[in-house]
């Protein structure tokens, strides 16, 4: 199937962001949700989206740290439903992210234990972010998981609507039958 380049990825993210942002600020009436969901969305355009399960520009962005992105990149097949599906993918790619930052930090705190000596407990530390997610952030959140589904959905929708152009564009190919030798 014949889809959009990274390049033409990139505009339709940059090109959709102004009108989207101005959509959200009238929604919403707060720049701060606005700087959420334009980063958000920024980031999942170019960055966070559903072609990080091939090498592509998205992946190539993360530059030395993209190798997070091969344990990824080897459970899902191109653009299956778990990567580029709506919500699904982009649900899927933040609890994957979310690992991996989790293992990093536990490696992270670890070692600084073990050189500094402090206390650390997990469960305290989970159940006040969660509180504080819950009952200060969740607005932010909010708008921030709709930018990345946002800049997610853009991919996953220009993928079909240029593939099914550029199908529709094709002459058919002229039938040459052969005979058969008797």
């Amino acid at each position: 199937m014949i889809m959009p380049s990274g390049r033409t990825h990139d505009r339709i993210t940059y090109l959709s962001l102004p009108p989207l942002a101005v959509i959200t600020y009238i929604l919403t009436r707060q720049w701060e949700w606005l700087l959420w969901f334009s980063a958000a969305y920024l980031f999942s355009g170019l960055m966070f989206g559903p072609d990080l399960d091939i090498y592509s520009i998205q992946y190539k962005r993360w530059g030395m740290i993209r190798w997070v992105w091969f344990p990824y990149q080897s459970c899902l097949k191109h653009r299956s439903f778990f990567s580029h599906g709506l919500i699904v993918g982009t649900v899927i790619r933040i609890i994957y992210i979310f690992i991996i930052v989790l293992i990093v930090a536990v490696f992270v705190i670890a070692i600084a234990q073990f050189i500094w000596g402090f206390n650390w407990n997990w469960r305290e530390v989970a159940e006040t972010n969660f509180q504080l997610l819950k009952n200060q952030y969740l607005g932010e959140a909010l708008i921030t998981f709709i930018g990345l589904e946002l800049g997610a959905m853009s991919h996953s929708i220009s993928d079909i609507v240029v593939s099914h152009f550029k199908q529709s564009q094709k002459k058919p190919k002229k039938r040459r039958y052969k005979r058969k030798k008797k």
